[in-house]
């Protein structure tokens, strides 16, 4: 090969690396497949319960009564473009919380809309409980499907994933299409499951630019699935998480994703 070929060969190298990039980046606008990860993970022993009383100074959020600590909340966004219009509506007022209160539980009522605490949080630990249907309906992501959103933009996922095979950064517990959980701590639909969620809250400067990251770590059912993971970003269905500025405290948010799930026993220890 003579010199000048080598020399044009060189130069076209950082042009097809952007051309790439370029594609990826195209690509990632609409395809949600390419954040997903089918890594299986373990099973973890199972645990016979982990279920907690809100201590003295925790600010309880649904004790099994009604909803007065609960309102509608806007639809989530599928791509990092939509954050900024999101968090708009999100720190809106809005009607009381559509879902049902039955002998001490909440259960969302499929197709009236996500929820939020009235209270916003930051750094935080959050105690909650959840069920899945014990009648199994649907497989994969269609399967008992539902989410805690801390700050309304950070989702730990909801979901039956007992035997229910999907990517495992979607399956429960994960920090969705961002990480998966160690191991999988579920158990069987229609049994009751506790998150125990520390959170440390995003730092940004005058300016709006970030300077620390979210961090959570998530205990199921008693057994540690993530041990401060920091969080890329808010929650996206498709495309790459960046973050965007947003207050210091938001809102809890709890999803509506067409399945009957069941939560209890709400509580929050701001940190």
């Amino acid at each position: 090969m003579s010199y000048s070929r080598l020399i044009l060969l060189l130069l076209a190298i950082p042009l097809l690396t952007v051309q790439i990039a370029c594609a990826q980046d195209r690509q990632v606008e609409w395809d949600p497949e390419l954040t997903e990860d089918w890594t299986p993970v373990a099973d973890s022993v199972q645990t016979t319960g982990h279920f907690a009383e809100p201590p003295s100074d925790a600010v309880v959020l649904f004790d099994g009564t009604d909803l007065s600590q609960w309102q509608s909340a806007p639809g989530y966004f599928p791509d990092a473009a939509g954050v900024p219009d999101y968090l708009e509506q999100l720190m809106e007022e809005h009607d009381p919380a559509p879902w049902s209160v039955e002998d001490g539980v909440m259960t969302v009522v499929p197709g009236s809309g996500n929820i939020k605490s009235n209270a916003s949080f930051g750094d935080m630990h959050l105690h909650i409980e959840w069920k899945t249907p014990e009648e199994i309906d649907g497989d994969g992501q269609g399967r008992g499907n539902s989410g805690v959103f801390l700050m309304g933009l950070y989702e730990i996922q909801v979901l039956d994933s007992w035997q229910n095979p999907t990517y495992s950064n979607g399956q429960a517990g994960s920090i969705y299409k961002q990480r998966a959980p160690m191991v999988n701590a579920s158990r069987p639909p229609g049994e009751w499951q506790s998150y125990d969620i520390y959170f440390e809250a995003p730092y940004f400067d005058e300016d709006g630019k970030l300077i620390k990251p979210a961090y959570v770590t998530v205990v199921h059912n008693g057994v540690l699935i993530h041990h401060r993971e920091k969080i890329k970003g808010p929650t996206t269905y498709i495309g790459p998480p960046s973050y965007t500025e947003h207050p210091r405290k938001l809102p809890i948010g709890l999803q509506d994703h067409g399945d009957y799930v069941s939560f209890r026993n709400i509580w929050v220890r701001e940190i």
